[in-house]
């Protein structure tokens, strides 16, 4: 008898057996979509989204790599940068569960390379070593949190997470565009500074105006709408890059540029990187052991960081409103991107992971839809869009290609931020919501040219919980924008979390859960989050063993027919 109560404990020692369970599900349901991932992409989308992702996937990168070469003498440049886009884009167009979510240096890691170089640098601990033992802590905990199936509590982050960090992102671009402005006064001249803004604000209203005059009016055909909305940032680019060698006063007004180095190599050399790409990491001869634990807290961050971006920018990839057919692989993809994280600390540029909002944008760019009702129709899902880009952006690091980007004035990488934060804000539904405050109600519900999303929010069932609910976004947004101001920003990915916990467990305390749902809800149908649910799919496997076993060991039952 005393046996019996064993049994309990047993049967929960068998979950044991299904660690790694979540990650094997997700190569088991994704590989027999391999092959099609590249006969799919012989679809004519893919030539206009390869260009359009190279380019809002590269020039804002190298915005944040001018932003580290400044903020962490030189320790980081355009080279590690690239470095990182070409090897995640290669890494996760062939081997993620999802390439359809574009993977490279993020607003937040970037921040979180050059504060803990702020931090650090008093103690005289070296750099490289020790965000290479950051990065190796952090790829450890990305296979734990892998293989234990934790990912599977991605479930809680719901549109109210994801809408704030997006709110958050297209702010941040908005505040390296105008810091960028503001180093041009300071560290060039008035002249320079001036200059810069009227170039950033025209790249602004071609960039912006050929998005709007593509997809919101109504000159021309579709298909030639559609060139504006694809080639209309990146002609901007290109133009404005050229616009500065127009001659007249601007020949004789300096413009600070893109600092570039060797190509192929690292942006330091000497005692600082003696071995080029290579980090020497083991302890005692390049860094203490007790450095090497201080790596840990940082590393947790770090971890918590790449969690919460990563997967919202995969979960934004495959929102609802994209008709997508293939399954996810959230486990599968963390593990990835946790050995990415780890290679990059061993070569020694910034750690890759998901972008927002290059990765709902690359999907939109791949959508299909039907030219006379707009609706979309389809998604071309492939692997070849983000395995080109990456290597466009490899071809990059060759000579003939640095010195192009040296051309580019940080006047235009300027203008590209404010494009991309401000198609980014007016697309957000915190946004709209808060348009909609400040809105003639009359124009909401007799005008016919009412935007669409504006007569969903009037439909919200109580006023009431509405503006609470707003009110907590913005309580969101600005503690995660106020860190990043501090010394504090290592710990923005503890602001995410506590936020993300709040909305499923503190927020249906103040607005009932009725009028929450309204207000709330998954990101991504119940397809897409399927392999999410690895607890109860192990219940339903182990429920099913176990019926099996029972029929097995009673023998062949008997039927009234039987006689």
């Amino acid at each position: 008898m005393p046996a019996r109560n064993w049994v309990p404990s047993l049967l929960w020692l068998r979950s044991f057996k299904y660690v790694g369970y979540g990650v094997l599900n997700d190569v088991r349901t994704r590989l027999p979509y391999y092959k099609s991932d590249f006969t799919d992409a012989w679809n004519y989308r893919v030539v206009p989204s390869t260009t359009y992702i190279f380019f809002t996937n590269l020039l804002p990168a190298i915005a944040f790599a001018q932003d580290m070469f400044d903020k962490t003498e030189n320790s980081y440049g355009v080279n590690e940068v690239l470095m990182s886009l070409a090897f995640a884009g290669v890494a996760f167009g062939l081997f993620s569960g999802q390439p359809l979510c574009i993977v490279g240096v993020t607003g937040p890691i970037s921040i979180f390379s050059y504060t803990v170089y702020e931090l650090i640098g008093p103690r005289g601990t070296p750099y490289f070593p020790f965000m290479c033992w950051i990065y190796l802590w952090s790829m450890i905990f990305h296979f734990i949190l892998a293989f234990t199936n934790s990912v599977s509590f991605l479930k809680i982050i719901s549109l109210y997470s994801c809408d704030v960090f997006g709110f958050f992102i297209c702010v941040v671009y908005i505040q390296k565009a105008i810091q960028l402005l503001n180093g041009q006064f300071h560290h060039v001249d008035l002249a320079s500074g001036y200059a810069s803004v009227m170039i950033a604000l025209l790249m602004v209203a071609c960039g912006v105006g050929s998005h709007i005059f593509g997809s919101q009016l109504h000159y021309f055909n579709p298909v030639v709408r559609k060139i504006f909305v694809d080639y209309g940032v990146p002609a901007s680019v290109i133009f404005f890059t050229g616009f500065i060698h127009f001659g007249g006063f601007l020949e004789k007004t300096e413009l600070a540029r893109l600092p570039i180095t060797k190509s192929f190599a690292p942006t330091l050399s000497g005692e600082a990187r003696p071995h080029g790409w290579f980090i020497h990491f083991w302890p005692l001869e390049n860094i203490s052991v007790g450095d090497v634990f201080l790596a840990v807290p940082f590393a947790i961050l770090l971890t918590f960081l790449f969690y919460f971006d990563h997967n919202v920018s995969s979960l934004m990839a495959q929102l609802k409103e994209y008709p997508l057919k293939k399954p996810s692989a959230f486990h599968w993809d963390f593990a990835l991107l946790g050995l990415t994280t780890g290679i990059a600390g061993i070569l020694g540029f910034p750690a890759p992971n998901g972008l927002i909002p290059q990765a709902p944008l690359h999907t939109e760019s791949l959508v299909v839809h039907d030219h006379r009702t707009g609706k979309a129709l389809s998604v071309v899902e492939q692997r070849i869009t983000n395995t080109v880009q990456g290597i466009m952006t490899f071809a990059m690091m060759s000579r003939p290609f640095l010195v192009v980007l040296g051309l580019i004035p940080q006047a235009v990488l300027s203008g590209l931020f404010f494009i991309m934060g401000i198609t980014g804000l007016h697309g957000n539904i915190i946004t709209n919501r808060i348009r909609y405050l400040f809105m003639d109600h009359d124009y909401i519900e007799n005008d016919p040219n009412c935007p669409e999303v504006f007569r969903q929010i009037d439909k919200t069932p109580s006023k009431k919980y509405f503006y609470i609910y707003l009110i907590l976004q913005l309580i969101a947004f600005g503690f995660e924008f106020g860190i990043t101001l501090t010394k504090g920003a290592v710990g923005f990915p503890g602001v995410l979390m506590f936020f993300a916990i709040c909305a499923e467990w503190v927020w249906p305390l103040i607005i009932p859960r009725e009028y929450l749902n309204a207000l709330d809800s998954e990101v991504a149908d119940e397809k897409i989050v399927k392999n999410l649910e690895v607890f109860s799919q192990i219940k339903e496997k182990q429920l099913a063993s176990e019926s099996d076993i029972e029929i097995a060991q009673l023998g062949p039952r008997s039927t009234d027919l039987d006689g």
